[in-house]
């Protein structure tokens, strides 16, 4: 009887092979998910030590528990085995997403199931921002890059003008908004969140005329 396949048709071994290293990507794929050790073992019926030496490289993992460890995880058992220097998202294949405001066009950067970081490419056009009142968003830092043109960005009730090649951190859940005079032009800024905004789209607090932002990966 032929084993099932994970999603994205790798094929499985029919044993792990002692010796054969996986707990860096492991623990780099169960990091990318935000998910504890406990949340991993618990979704797996493997045991939080167990996942922890596999993690390790100090244990040895049947094909059964290895796919449904890898179900918990999201990802292939065939991904395991492959060497990996990341993902890329070319220019052409930018995904749009709406995350509110008016006259602004915006992109994911990162992939859409990358959990600890996520960018977001904005063209905002003059006079367009995410409207008069403020907002905040469940991510521990926001950074913002002006690429080019200018833009004014509200934190807490102070206005600060960043011009291009200016750059601004700051938390993420501090109320705050942002706009491109009209005079200015268009400008083109890049944002970026640390924890990725949740994938059921976040929990902003804003009012009516700016809608949540959703499709955020």
């Amino acid at each position: 009887m032929p084993r099932p396949r994970p999603s994205g048709g790798n094929s499985i071994p029919d044993a792990v092979p002692d010796g054969t290293r996986i707990g860096a990507q492991l623990k780099a794929a169960r990091l990318a998910a935000r998910k504890t050790m406990a949340e991993v073992a618990e979704q797996s019926g493997l045991t939080k030590g167990f996942v922890s030496k596999l993690e390790r490289d100090l244990a040895n993992v049947s094909v059964a528990s290895l796919i449904r460890l890898c179900e918990a995880l999201d990802i292939s058992v065939g991904s395991l085995f492959e060497a990996s220097v990341g993902e890329v998202v070319r220019r052409g294949a930018r995904p749009p997403i709406n995350f509110g405001g008016s006259q602004v066009k915006e992109y994911l950067l990162t992939p859409s199931g990358e959990k600890r970081v996520q960018a977001i490419l904005s063209d905002i056009e003059p006079g367009g921002g995410s409207g008069d009142e403020p907002y905040s968003l469940p991510a521990d830092v926001e950074f913002v890059f002006v690429l080019a043109g200018q833009l004014q960005i509200t934190v807490a009730g102070e206005q600060i003008t960043l011009e291009q090649g200016d750059a601004f951190t700051f938390p993420a859940s501090t109320q705050h908004t942002f706009r491109v005079a009209p005079p200015a032009g268009h400008a083109q800024v890049l944002w970026v969140f640390s924890p990725a905004l949740p994938d059921t789209g976040p929990d902003v607090q804003q009012p009516a005329n700016r809608p949540p932002r959703q499709g955020t990966g």
